[in-house]
């Protein structure tokens, strides 16, 4: 079965710089595009990034561009978020999910806790 495994969350300070990984399963990695999400405290999950399954293609909520860049390995079956710049409105446990020809993001990891301090 498809199990997606994120890594790399933690504590930092304000302005400082993090990434993450997602370690996938159960798939053909190199066929999807792949995404990154957050739930901040009280807040609903929200589209952060996304990666074509070449990598070629990009796409960023506009509150972390310039700030994060979303890269893959397929050899490795491994889709990172790179985070820099960090603000404390960046808190939220971060998934990531695989983007099916549907157009819908299924199979969430358990996602890795992100903690930005002021």
């Amino acid at each position: 079965q498809v199990q997606l495994v994120e890594s790399g969350g933690r504590l930092v300070q304000a302005g400082g710089s993090l990434t993450l990984s997602c370690l996938a399963s159960g798939l053909t990695f190199s066929k999807y595009p792949m995404g990154w999400f957050r739930q901040g405290p009280g807040k609903e999950r929200e589209f952060v990034a996304e990666i074509s399954w070449s990598g070629v293609y990009t796409y960023y909520t506009d509150s972390v561009k310039g700030r994060f860049t979303i890269f893959r390995d397929n050899a490795k079956n491994t889709v990172s978020l790179q985070m820099n710049s960090l603000k404390p409105e960046d808190t939220a446990i971060y998934y990531c999910a695989v983007k099916l020809p549907t157009m819908h993001y299924d199979y969430w990891g358990q996602g890795t806790q992100v903690t930005v301090s002021s």
